[in-house]
C-alpha cells in the first residue's frame, strides 16, 4: 500500500512542490526533517515496502511514533530508518 498525503494525521507539514522526484530509491544521509511532509512520507513508505502487508493503521503509527518520539540523534534518513527498524513496528 502506498501512503499519500492524504493518510497523514498531521496538519503541520510543509509541502516543497518539485521535491517529491528527490525522495526515492533508499533514505540516504540527507538530513530528516520530521516537519517535511514529502521526507516522512518517503521514510513511511520505504519502510512499508519491507513488509508484505502494510495497513494504513500501522502507516499512521510510523507517523506518530516520528512526531513524537523521533531521538534528537536521529539527524539523517538512514539514522530515521534503522531508529524505526530497531523499534520493531508492526510491518
Amino acid at each position: 500500500m502506498q501512503f499519500l498525503k492524504q493518510d497523514l494525521d498531521g496538519g503541520h507539514y510543509h509541502w516543497a512542490t518539485g521535491d517529491e522526484h528527490l525522495y526515492t530509491g533508499q533514505p540516504s544521509r540527507r538530513r530528516f526533517d520530521k516537519n517535511n511532509g514529502n521526507q516522512v512520507l518517503f521514510l513511511i513508505n520505504f519502510y512499508s515496502s519491507l513488509s508484505e502487508r502494510v495497513s494504513l493503521k500501522e502507516g499512521k503509527t510510523i507517523e506518530r511514533r516520528i512526531l513524537d518520539e523521533l531521538p534528537e540523534d536521529a539527524k539523517s534518513e538512514v539514522a530515521v530508518f534503522n531508529w524505526l527498524r530497531k523499534l520493531a513496528l508492526p510491518v
